[in-house]
């Protein structure tokens, strides 16, 4: 009976002291409730961004963060969605909030800086959220067969040094300065680049991208083997074979510029929808041929590739009358495309 007694008593305790608690601590109370109805409606909002109902998410994700500002993940949401919307102002101060809470945010801190180049122009803002991104320092964590941050972890880092190049480079190009300073970044760019791909080492755009810095910066024979290796990466990519050929036409390699003109040209073909790019590169193609044509011997190179480029040792297969690639046709072209043979030239000239 006693313990009984005095259970009860314990009991009536503690309610006594919840409801004290609650006048002593109401702002408290009231937080913790705020932040339970936040998170309910931070809930309804994703279930209404999954169904792609942009307004409706919007809505439920400033009523939550009214009620609970700090929740980081719904402001990189509502971020998101301010991007579809193309109201990227507000996208960037909604990453921006998404930081203030969570500064080790590093999807906010990539989505704030990728537009701050592409849609704003405002270089200097992206730099400093790639550089912060570079700076996080993460405790990482692998256990055999069930976790294992170290990959995801240095895929991050090795974007931001790829999309700082991207704004150091757009920086160098863009902005009305003065020489020095357009040479300082676009330096700047190149050490991004060589950073990106020790670490994204498969990555064709890294690789294209430090190329075509090599190129702006007129290190040929750099940009010329680095186009190669991008080539290597992503055979079926034009703009690698495209370059390499302007570079190979400025150098007056002209037979080689045209096997890469060629290669770019046809692949380009298959683009829908890109029409003033295709007859660019058709004109620059046309240039090519035209300088090859002045010489004798151009014109006997001219038609001993047309000759190759209408034979094959490839199976060939025809059904019902018509061409049909095979695994050995498409291997030949995927071999063919990935052969980079003027890499040869650029290795000659950086002896």
């Amino acid at each position: 009976m006693a313990k009984i007694i005095l259970r009860r008593l314990f009991s009536f305790l503690l309610i006594v002291a919840f409801i004290a608690s609650i006048f002593m601590y109401p702002d408290w109370y009231k937080r913790q409730v705020n932040k339970a109805r936040g998170m309910y409606y931070v809930a309804q909002g994703d279930k209404q961004l999954r169904k792609q109902n942009f307004q409706k998410a919007i809505n439920l994700y400033l009523y939550a963060l009214e009620l609970y500002p700090e929740h980081y993940s719904a402001w990189f949401n509502l971020g998101n969605i301010y991007v579809a919307y193309e109201d990227y102002y507000s996208a960037v101060d909604a990453y921006a909030k998404a930081i203030e809470y969570n500064p080790n945010y590093v999807l906010a801190r990539m989505n704030y800086g990728i537009i701050s180049v592409e849609k704003l122009g405002n270089f200097d803002e992206a730099i400093d959220q790639y550089n912060k991104i570079i700076g996080i320092r993460r405790k990482l964590v692998y256990i055999p067969f069930v976790f294992n941050n170290l990959r995801s972890y240095k895929t991050n880092i090795g974007l931001a040094y790829y999309n700082r190049g991207v704004a150091y480079r757009q920086k160098s190009t863009y902005l009305d300065q003065d020489w020095e300073y357009q040479q300082r970044y676009l330096q700047e760019a190149i050490k991004s680049y060589q950073e990106a791909v020790k670490i994204l080492k498969k990555d064709y755009d890294a690789r294209y991208n430090l190329a075509l810095a090599y190129h702006l910066n007129k290190d040929y024979n750099l940009a010329g083997l680095t186009y190669c290796e991008a080539i290597q990466l992503a055979p079926m990519n034009y703009e690698a074979h495209y370059n390499l050929a302007v570079l190979l036409n400025h150098l007056r390699y002209y037979k080689e510029a045209l096997s890469e003109m060629y290669k770019a040209t046809t692949l380009i073909s298959n683009n829908v929808g890109d029409a003033n790019r295709q007859r660019y590169v058709f004109d620059v193609m046309n240039d090519v041929t035209r300088k090859i044509m002045l010489d004798e011997k151009g014109m006997q190179y001219l038609m001993e590739e047309f000759n190759k480029g209408h034979e094959t040792t490839a199976e060939i297969t025809y059904v019902n009358g018509k061409l049909v690639a095979t695994d050995d046709l498409d291997k030949a072209m995927l071999k063919n495309f990935q052969t980079c043979a003027s890499k040869d030239i650029f290795r000659e000239e950086d002896k």
